[in-house]
């Protein structure tokens, strides 16, 4: 069990180095998709480890066999976590659970303040125009807000692909991948990469959503890139929920990495990726991602039936 149980705690390493890789060579809502159910999976997966070594050193304890009804020594002789093992592991534990619980909280009130601000929003139709010079669009829930001069900086031709952009974040859901792998990166900091990453991919699919949209590919990374341009010298003064999503990536965590314009600019002048179910799907980073969360599961649940093993032979003895 003494190995095994460890291994949970690093499969985290693999998959944040491989997160900006898939990020950029994946389709954006295949990427979206993979990144955040594994980084979900590994997060969880770990706190099941550290749960399994907190329970291997609590069992060691005289009162715990007492209450338990099973042999000390018969304990000792099978169960390899020492106490400070069992010390660090449940430390880690309470800190990866608090760490969650406050991202959920933090999550949830920025999500009913964007719903309260969306509410109050002025006009019964999706899309608000507010009366403010600095350039800014993002989605609110059920609302897509626009200022009147990012309509300035933008022809007729770009705000159809501006909106498709925010109306695309609404229509996928592209908060609720946010919030998850932000979770899990709360729970595991080894998986902040990957976090940084979905919050570049639901960008990058909804970039993708408003070139099906318009037609037109360059019109996008074109529309894409003035909106960037006109707010270089229009720093945003209003104060917005943690919970919206721009055509900007302005509302970014510090998990967030440098350089996203450009590398959605340049995918949009690519190739797009395309897939013919069920043969054409990149096959390697799919069956990798899942030999990766199979074997910390594995492992995982492997060490938790050895200690179930130590424990139903102490009670024999």
């Amino acid at each position: 069990m003494h190995s095994l149980i460890y291994m949970p705690l690093l499969f985290p390493v693999p998959a944040a180095l491989a997160a900006r890789p898939l990020a950029e060579r994946l389709a954006p809502w295949l990427a979206t998709w993979l990144l955040t159910t594994c980084a979900l999976a590994l997060a969880a997966l770990s706190c099941v480890a550290l749960g399994v070594l907190v329970v291997a050193g609590l069992v060691r304890l005289p009162l715990a066999a007492l209450v338990g009804d099973w042999s000390p020594a018969t304990v000792r002789a099978g169960d390899s976590v020492s106490k400070i093992e069992a010390a660090a592991a449940g430390a880690l534990l309470v800190a990866a659970v608090l760490a969650g619980v406050r991202m959920l909280w933090r999550r949830m009130r920025a999500l009913a303040a964007a719903a309260f601000e969306a509410a109050c929003l002025p006009g019964p139709g999706q899309l608000v125009v507010v009366d403010d010079t600095v350039p800014d669009a993002y989605a609110l829930p059920g609302r897509v807000v626009v200022s009147t001069g990012m309509l300035d900086a933008l022809n007729d031709a770009d705000r159809k692909a501006m909106l498709a952009h925010e109306r695309a974040h609404l229509a996928c859901h592209h908060y609720a991948f946010v919030a998850a792998a932000h979770l899990a990166a709360a729970c595991n900091p080894l998986l902040r990469p990957a976090a940084a990453a979905v919050a570049y991919t639901v960008e990058r699919w909804a970039d993708e959503r408003a070139a099906t949209t318009c037609g037109d590919r360059r019109q996008v990374a074109r529309a894409v890139g003035k909106a960037a341009l006109a707010t270089t010298h229009h720093p945003a003064r209003r104060r917005v929920p943690e919970a919206v999503l721009g055509l900007l990536e302005r509302r970014r965590s510090a998990l967030h990495g440098a350089g996203p314009v450009p590398r959605r600019v340049a995918a949009l002048l690519a190739e797009p990726h395309t897939y013919s179910p069920p043969l054409n799907y990149p096959i390697l980073p799919l069956t990798a991602a899942a030999a990766v969360v199979s074997a910390s599961a594995l492992c995982a649940f492997a060490a938790a039936h050895d200690l179930h093993l130590v424990l139903k032979l102490a009670g024999a003895g």
